[in-house]
């Protein structure tokens, strides 16, 4: 696989991933800023890739012990070299796995939060993107919505998070998954400029409570001539959190 030497976080983190394959942009990194994890807690990311997101976290918070789950063997072993690479090996690893039938060893681990960014498009309703690996990380296979968020609920403790990033228009289908099982949700819209339509949003669950939703007033990402605002740039360059 030919491979291409990237980095996230302003250089703090380096990143092997395919050429022509799935390529991480900025969502993984806005998915682990917006997951509130600490110190010491147990961190798990659904459907890691080559550990964008699963490094992201493990790098804005130290201590924390973070797991990658992957489905895709050679994106999992990327995921290793990128592990490695990083020195991330005393708190970090991606496992190969199914969440429809994950590895025996996440069969009885709760962990304090779960993160994922699941495949955007429902199966049946676009065009696949070209290329085995990309069309897996953009479409949904067997595994659908529900069936990553019933994954997801089943691995997190009560009272633990879920944190999710999605296209909006499917938030009103994830918050009626999440319905019965989680509270206190806060939504961050991420708006590409301000004044235009958000196309992702990033949602935070508690799962147990009973709290209401809370609209944030979300992230604008860009300024009218194309760059970053302030506020992603140190989200996105510097490690800050993604604070709701």
């Amino acid at each position: 696989m030919e491979c291409t030497a990237d980095r996230l976080l302003g250089g703090g983190i380096s990143l092997l991933q395919p050429r022509d394959g799935y390529r991480a942009a900025i969502d993984p990194v806005l998915l682990a800023a917006a997951t509130p994890a600490m110190a010491g807690e147990r961190v798990l990311d659904v459907g890691a890739g080559v550990g964008a997101a699963t490094l992201c976290l493990a790098f804005r918070v130290p201590g924390a012990d973070v797991t990658g789950l992957e489905l895709q063997p050679d994106l999992a072993a990327l995921g290793d070299r990128n592990i490695r690479g990083n020195r991330f090996e005393d708190r970090v690893r991606i496992m190969t796995g199914d969440l429809l039938s994950p590895p025996p060893e996440l069969a009885g681990t709760a962990f304090d939060r779960v993160m994922t960014n699941p495949p955007f498009q429902k199966a049946g309703t676009h065009t696949p993107a070209p290329g085995a690996s990309r069309a897996m990380a953009h479409g949904e296979g067997a595994a659908d919505l529900s069936a990553w968020v019933d994954f997801c609920a089943r691995r997190v403790k009560p009272r633990g998070t879920l944190t999710i990033i999605h296209r909006a228009d499917r938030l009103d289908e994830l918050m009626a998954l999440l319905h019965g099982r989680f509270g206190a949700i806060t939504l961050i819209p991420l708006w590409p400029r301000a004044g235009q339509p958000a196309k992702r949003v990033v949602v935070t669950a508690r799962k147990g409570a009973r709290g209401p939703a809370v609209l944030s007033p979300g992230l604008v990402l860009h300024q009218a001539d194309g760059r970053f605002t302030s506020t992603a740039e140190a989200i996105l360059r510097d490690g800050a959190a993604l604070a709701p």
